[in-house]
């Protein structure tokens, strides 16, 4: 089993990717493979709903996005994290989520469906829970398990040797770790069983304009 934790901070190796570490190590503790996607620094557009990716099954702007969508299938959970920049997830991981969520929805892919997932949220002081909820909407419009921890899963501070003193924020890491871990080997042991996955319906859209 496999946990890729994609780091959306425009820094490699800052806070976000310590907080991201603490859950990857207790992955590792418990036999779950890991691998951090960083997202990169190079500009990455918003989603222009041109629909390309219905044609080709992936993202029309060949950048990070493509990269990591080639690797989701191979994935059976996320955690996904995410500075603080103006009390809302940076415009970097959300143009990449938007464009990485509506090409798998769009393209047909059942990349993420009920592939459980999670959000973690570095601040150096407020903001965390409003980006916290920004990022969960990804999860539950996809049909993905929300794994938790004993408190909403952050971490404060302004560097890594921060982050590093927040000791109840790296506990949540831990916890949030070893419960995506707990949930995964609970799928696994399910799906050996033979339990079936839920029955699907077709999308039904409704149209709010009244004639």
């Amino acid at each position: 089993m496999k946990v890729i934790l994609v780091n959306g901070s425009p820094h490699k190796k800052g806070c976000t990717y310590t907080a991201l570490t603490e859950v990857e190590k207790t992955l590792n503790e418990e036999d779950i493979e890991t691998e951090i996607f960083w997202i990169g620094t190079k500009p990455l557009v918003g989603c222009t709903a041109c629909l390309k990716c219905a044609e080709i099954g992936r993202c029309s702007f060949d950048d990070s996005v493509n990269d990591f969508l080639d690797i989701v299938n191979d994935a059976d959970g996320f955690i996904f994290g995410s500075p603080v920049h103006y009390a809302a997830a940076s415009g970097a991981i959300t143009s990449f989520m938007d464009r990485a969520f509506y090409s798998a929805l769009i393209g047909g892919k059942q990349s993420f469906y009920l592939k459980p997932a999670a959000a973690v949220i570095s601040a150096r002081r407020a903001g965390t829970t409003a980006t916290f909820d920004q990022i969960n909407k990804y999860f539950t419009i996809s049909q993905m398990p929300i794994v938790s921890s004993r408190y909403w899963n952050m971490v404060h501070g302004s560097k890594p040797e921060d982050v590093k003193k927040d000791l109840e924020g790296l506990q949540t890491m831990r916890i949030l770790g070893r419960n995506m871990a707990w949930f995964l080997k609970c799928k696994d042991a399910g799906t050996k069983a033979g339990i079936q996955l839920p029955e699907t319906e077709e999308i039904i859209f409704t149209n709010f304009i009244k004639d």
